[in-house]
């Protein structure tokens, strides 16, 4: 709106759905005998205001866009609330009333749609009043509504208003990190339609995507005739910066993009009626929504980009479009964490606010995520075309940035920008140097690490409901793993103890056979001590351990002087006849009993583990087979 026009005053009308004419106008309220339709051409305005499939609910509202033949001409924004009545409970029913229900909207135009919050809850609260008189004759209700719009939104400039009732968590919610992609494909001005069979749900979401822009909602003047272009035609480039008011800051890094200018249109609702504006030639980029099942057969021929609301998905036609809105590492990175955000505060109960009433993930939280990342977009592109202009100029580089910081958002995408009648606008109206004001570097910039791909499976694994269908599965194998590692654990701690148990024996058999040996060759020495001494009679325990000290020395000596006679006799050469046969055989004896000792049959370590493992998995398969 320019300073040369007035001020647009607020006006209701009551849009009928007649049995054999179809929707039309009722009347208006508050226009002092006018016909605005007539004066503006309004023709499509009931279609408009009723909108496919409207019967189908108690209550359903409806936002769209009308053009103001005035000098210039202007966009004005309506909004509709259809209700319907049982036409039996009627106080006084006309003689055109044939059906069996009666089915009416209330709408009001204004000029501007930051009041469109505010409206909806008084709309709906005096509709559902007016139907409960159960006398449309009786519009004492909407006059006093109508006379209440133009004194409770009068100076309507509340920044915090204007996005009340857009529930950017809602689309976050379920777009998740899709979301960046429709960001940046209305940066892109596409065809983009949006489908849905529920109008409200259907024409909140586009204008929620479309306050992602900073300042966008505040000049959207031309968005309802691809003809309009007053906004472009105002624009100047500012001369100052107020770094510490942010709309000075916003104004001068070139923003709000203007997507809705010439060429371009924005129908939050469009009926089939307006598939001819769609077609034609002056229209290069739109986003309209729809309810109608046919459009949505066609979608091939009307849209780039179709977005359907009824299953949470996005198409995209155009193989170029496609390619441009494939996101970076560092786009994915930024979007998951936003995603994350939103995620881990979501309430069903209550989706607009986070459930811990916290900062993180809020409406304002996530309006600054978008903020910053289109400043810092503007910003790389900036430094990127100066850099491009000097190319042997080391100067014209800043130390802090490596590289092209651009290419973190997609060089494809930021070619694709180049050729947008918004980057033209932009270009014309903004400084060379915006990367002085803000630092041109992506918000998440850097390569692939771990924690991404980690985030990411784990997005992917929540999204496709993998946690839940295999919870119990999950736990099974588990259980599964933890007795099959019990099992091995106590296979092995079995076999060791089994070896330092065969160890253990293997030093007993040892020491015993040592012990045997040495007292076998005592009771040899004892035995021939007896032969040489008499028997005594016992002793004291003192005197008996001297005997035995006196027979041991005794019996030392004799075997010393026995082995040097056999020495001697050795080196004499030994006959068979020397030695008596039973001496043989009792020498023979105890050398074999001293150096051969006899010895268990002993199982190897390698055997044992065979044994072992093999009954470890025979358990192992029995005890699966039982589960």
């Amino acid at each position: 709106m320019t300073s040369l026009q007035q001020p647009f005053k607020p006006v209701v009308c009551v849009v009928d759905f007649h049995h054999a004419r179809g929707p039309e106008t009722e009347f208006w309220v508050g226009t002092e005998g006018s016909d605005p339709a007539a004066d503006n051409d309004w023709h499509l305005l009931p279609f408009l205001a009723l909108s496919d499939g409207a019967h189908a609910s108690t209550e359903d509202f409806s936002y769209f866009t009308l053009v103001q033949k005035s000098s210039p001409a202007r966009s004005l924004f309506g909004i509709s609330c259809t209700r319907q009545l049982d036409s039996s409970t009627l106080k006084h029913r006309a003689a055109d009333v044939t059906r069996s229900t009666v089915q009416k909207a209330v709408v009001v135009i204004t000029e501007s749609p930051q009041t469109f919050s505010a409206i909806r809850e008084k709309l709906s609260v005096v509709t559902r009043a007016w139907f409960s008189q159960r006398d449309f004759t009786d519009l004492d209700i909407l006059q006093r509504f109508q006379e209440s719009l133009s004194k409770d939104f009068a100076g309507h400039e509340n920044e915090g208003d204007q996005y009340y009732g857009l529930s950017l968590r809602e689309l976050v919610h379920h777009f998740k990190w899709q979301t960046l992609v429709l960001f940046k494909c209305l940066i892109l001005q596409p065809k983009m339609l949006f489908f849905g069979s529920q109008c409200e749900r259907l024409c909140q979401m586009q204008f929620s995507l479309v306050s992602l822009i900073p300042g966008l909602l505040k000049h959207l003047e031309d968005c309802a005739d691809p003809q309009m272009d007053s906004y472009a035609q105002n624009l100047s480039q500012p001369t100052s910066l107020r770094t510490s008011e942010r709309a000075s800051l916003l104004a001068y890094m070139g923003l709000p993009l203007q997507i809705f200018g010439k060429g371009a249109l924005f129908g939050p609702y469009t009926p089939l009626q307006l598939l001819d504006t769609l077609a034609d030639q002056e229209t290069k980029s739109y986003l309209v929504g729809s309810t109608n099942q046919l459009l949505l057969q066609q979608r091939d021929h009307y849209a780039d980009v179709l977005v359907n609301l009824d299953d949470n998905t996005i198409n995209i036609f155009s193989p170029s479009l496609r390619n441009a809105l494939t996101l970076t590492n560092a786009d994915r990175r930024w979007a998951d964490f936003l995603t994350q955000a939103v995620q881990d505060t979501w309430d069903p109960d209550n989706p607009s606010r986070p459930k811990d009433m916290g900062y993180a993930g809020s409406e304002d939280f996530i309006r600054l995520q978008f903020e910053e990342y289109l400043l810092a977009f503007v910003s790389c592109v900036k430094y990127r075309q100066y850099v491009e202009a000097k190319p042997n100029d080391e100067r014209a580089l800043l130390s802090e940035v490596e590289g092209n910081p651009s290419s973190e958002f997609g060089n494809e995408f930021v070619n694709s920008w180049l050729l947008t009648e918004n980057y033209a606008l932009f270009k014309r109206c903004t400084d060379s140097h915006l990367f002085d004001i803000i630092e041109p570097r992506h918000p998440c910039a850097g390569g692939l690490t771990m924690e991404d791909v980690q985030r990411r499976l784990a997005q992917q694994v929540h999204e496709l409901g993998l946690d839940e269908r295999y919870k119990n599965s999950k736990e099974a194998i588990g259980r599964g793993l933890a007795n099959g590692q019990q099992r091995v654990s106590g296979v092995i701690n079995n076999l060791w103890a089994d070896i330092e148990a065969m160890r253990e024996a293997q030093r007993k058999r040892a020491a015993e056979q040592k012990a045997a040996a040495e007292q076998q060759a005592e009771e040899a020495a004892k035995a021939s001590v007896e032969i040489a001494a008499p028997p005594q009679s016992p002793k004291p325990d003192a005197e008996a351990q001297e005997t035995v000290q006196a027979a041991s020395s005794r019996a030392a000596a004799y075997l010393s002087s026995w082995s040097s006679w056999a020495a001697e006799k050795r080196k004499q050469g030994w006959r068979k006849s020397d030695t008596s046969p039973a001496q043989a055989e009792e020498e023979a004896a105890a050398k074999t009993s001293v150096e051969e000792p006899s010895r268990p049959a002993v199982t190897t370590v390698s055997e044992l583990a065979k044994t072992e493992g093999k009954e470890g998995t025979e358990g192992t398969e029995n005890k699966e087979g039982t589960q």
